[in-house]
């Protein structure tokens, strides 16, 4: 078996595309958040990409099917601007090997249909609940910095702290260095504790705005509901603990 095969389920001709990556990630703010971008606008499948890099295993369907993990391209014709490609999967590479190598192929094969220009979205953990999540970025260029923070995008030279990790920073590095791609990570803010709609929410509003996408955010806007019901306990349940401690410091 070869370390990554594709498989072309359709090969469209497009204008001017774009890539938007989410796969698996922090909080799993830019799978939601991509995932949503390709249902909602009925984006169509071309390319499923199998790989060796992936965890050796398949995955049940809610009808007892099953199918091998993967990672696929979907592209969405854009009536107002130009068209989009979404990269979403099951999971990441499981090394640094293979997360190099099917980053580069992905930008091989968007490369084809004449993508210059990538957007990777995804989640800054800071381990902190907060109720207005911003959405960080960091891009190829100053162009593109002056540009996105027109939408609200902040950008810090000390966040993240680490650098960016996985395929959402090696598409942009790869893509700048190797393929004269220009790009932008968004992150929305987010604890890392769980899948946060939210923040993904946060990041759509931006994405929508840029490419003025015809898209209702109704749905995603009441999964968020969930998330800011759920912080609200935990920030109270913290509240009852640190009041409980500071009690018991008088007693004795």
């Amino acid at each position: 078996m070869e370390p990554i095969i594709v498989k072309y389920v359709d090969k469209p001709s497009l204008n001017a595309p774009v890539l938007i990556e989410g796969l698996p990630g922090v909080g799993n703010v830019g799978k939601i958040a991509t995932e949503y971008l390709k249902e909602k606008l009925e984006a169509k499948l071309f390319v499923k990409i199998f790989s060796k890099y992936f965890p050796p295993q398949v995955l049940m369907k809610g009808d007892g099917t099953l199918y091998l993990v993967k990672n696929e391209l979907y592209y969405y014709k854009n009536p107002n601007g130009r068209d989009l490609i979404f990269l979403v999967g099951d999971y990441q590479g499981m090394s640094a090997e293979g997360q190099y190598e099917l980053s580069y192929r992905v930008l091989e094969i968007v490369r084809e249909f004449g993508v210059k220009e990538i957007f990777t979205l995804g989640g800054y953990g800071t381990g902190q609940l907060v109720d207005e999540p911003r959405v960080f970025g960091a891009a190829t260029d100053m162009e593109f910095v002056e540009e996105m923070k027109k939408y609200g995008v902040y950008f810090s030279p000390s966040d993240p702290a680490g650098g960016i990790v996985g395929a959402a920073g090696l598409l942009l590095g790869l893509g700048m260095e190797l393929f004269d791609m220009r790009g932008v990570c968004l992150m929305g803010e987010t604890s890392g504790y769980f899948s946060d709609p939210k923040s993904a929410l946060y990041v759509l509003r931006i994405v929508k705005e840029y490419f003025n996408l015809e898209l209702s955010l109704d749905e995603l806007e009441e999964r968020s509901k969930e998330i800011t019901e759920i912080t609200s306990q935990i920030k109270e349940e913290q509240k009852m603990e640190m009041d409980k401690k500071e009690d018991l410091g008088y007693i004795g």
